[in-house]
């Protein structure tokens, strides 16, 4: 059971990297996913082409990082991804090289409130400083930016965000990478309003508590109130 259960670790990690290709939140091998399995991280290789990945190419690592199953290297930017398991209590990653988001961090320190969506990443995403690609230096800027949040933009490289599921970390870097593009978008045209402070927190709260059942219990975390 257990074998089958990381076999399905691994389809669902190179199902998320086809996806962000064709999403073109990535070009090429840019960008990488990640999901915990216990105390195991299931992660995409380092500068493969994903639609030639199989099942056994997908490396397997403790939360220390050191590999334990699987026939390629884990992504350089393994850092960032454990940092996420293990400061921020992360279950799934998805790092994207995005375009509108990469633009972003060019120009501003946070998302600004352009939409109550942001409210799915806890409140009002930062822009991480810069640090190069694989390094600690740049996992630690990164866990410092996400603290609170389900998001991050990274200075002069992309994103990384979070979740409970990989679909719901997934949704969340296509969701980011929106918000990005409206702000943009605005911007070309004059100067953007943003929502105040206090209703983004109210959103938060809104986002929490929606599709609670009863007892308290949380009915999915795949889609936001909004959907």
């Amino acid at each position: 059971m257990a074998d089958l259960l990381l076999a399905d670790a691994r389809a669902a990690v190179i199902r998320t990297a086809l996806r962000m290709t064709a999403d073109r939140l990535v070009v090429g091998t840019s960008g990488n996913v990640s999901v915990r399995h216990g105390d195991l991280v299931v992660v995409t290789p380092s500068g493969v082409d994903y639609d030639r990945l199989d099942l056994a190419d997908i490396p397997v690592v403790d939360l220390s990082g050191v590999v334990v199953d699987g026939m390629l290297a884990p992504t350089s930017e393994l850092p960032m991804h454990l940092a996420a398991y293990r400061d921020h209590g992360a279950a799934a990653v998805v790092h994207t090289h995005s375009v509108h988001a990469t633009a972003l961090s060019l120009l501003v320190d946070e998302v600004p409130a352009v939409h109550y969506q942001l409210a799915d990443f806890g409140g009002v995403v930062r822009v991480a400083d810069y640090a190069t690609f694989g390094t600690d230096e740049l996992a630690a800027n990164m866990s410092a930016a996400l603290a609170g949040r389900t998001g991050v933009i990274l200075r002069h490289h992309g994103t990384l965000t979070t979740g409970a599921t990989l679909a719901k970390a997934y949704n969340r870097a296509a969701q980011l990478e929106w918000l990005c593009q409206v702000w943009l978008t605005a911007r070309a045209a004059g100067e953007p309003r943003s929502l105040p402070a206090a209703e983004i927190e109210r959103c938060v709260t809104a986002f929490a508590n929606y599709g609670q059942e009863p007892g308290g219990t949380r009915a999915s975390e795949d889609q936001g109130p909004c959907c």
